[in-house]
């Protein structure tokens, strides 16, 4: 396993294909990563979710979906489990596994077990993403509407950008130009490539303290 540290894994093919059809429940389909510039494979929405969360706050170098498949021993026989993501950043390499919190099984525990030592003898993380805190997810996929690239023939960004250093809220700051709809589009896309920051521990909206990330809060 330790051999896995040193295979250029994120240039291979995922393990499975992402297929759909008429009776299946989850829904499957290709997520756009702007750090990458691809699309990469979704097999759920909860997949679909956690690679937007990782396009706007991993510091994100690089995806593979369903990169490898492990065999294991348990009490019962042999098993095999496909992780969903390898994800390589730039603080270190993530193998992560995707399954709300409720519909997790013992034998969903024994292959995360299974993938933890795979991570661990490859000197990786590894994590289960079990659920999201719905005002997160909320405000990232609304960040993310304006996340790829925006001309400014306006000159709104250097305003909004001024403006914020005072810790100012979102409506205020959008309200407070000549042209509001084009404002709020370009602070949007400022807040998604972390230009300026705002406080995802509660629900995002136009009272949202908008501020510039250079600055002491």
């Amino acid at each position: 396993m330790r051999d896995l540290a040193h295979t250029p894994l994120v240039d291979g093919m995922p393990m499975r294909c992402f297929s759909w059809r008429r009776t299946q429940r989850q829904r499957p389909g290709l997520q756009f990563l702007v750090n990458t510039g691809r699309h990469h494979g979704a097999e759920s929405l909860e997949e679909a979710r956690l690679l937007l969360i990782l396009d706007f706050a991993a510091d994100l170098v690089d995806v593979l979906s369903q990169p490898m498949r492990l065999r294991f021993d348990t009490v019962t026989g042999r098993r095999g489990h496909i992780p969903d993501f390898l994800v390589v950043t730039r603080t270190g390499t993530w193998l992560i596994d995707v399954r709300p919190r409720p519909l997790i099984e013992p034998e969903d525990l024994e292959a995360f077990a299974a993938s933890a030592e795979v991570a661990l003898a490859c000197g990786w993380h590894y994590a289960v993403a079990a659920g999201w805190r719905d005002h997160v997810v909320a405000a990232v996929d609304a960040f993310s509407s304006q996340r790829r690239p925006l001309s400014d023939p306006l000159g709104l960004r250097p305003a909004l950008m001024a403006a914020a250093r005072d810790g100012g809220m979102f409506g205020e700051l959008v309200g407070a130009t000549p042209f509001p709809p084009l404002a709020r589009a370009q602070l949007l896309h400022l807040l998604w490539h972390r230009r300026l920051g705002s406080d995802l521990g509660q629900p995002f909206g136009d009272r949202s303290v908008v501020i510039s990330p250079n600055e002491e809060v």
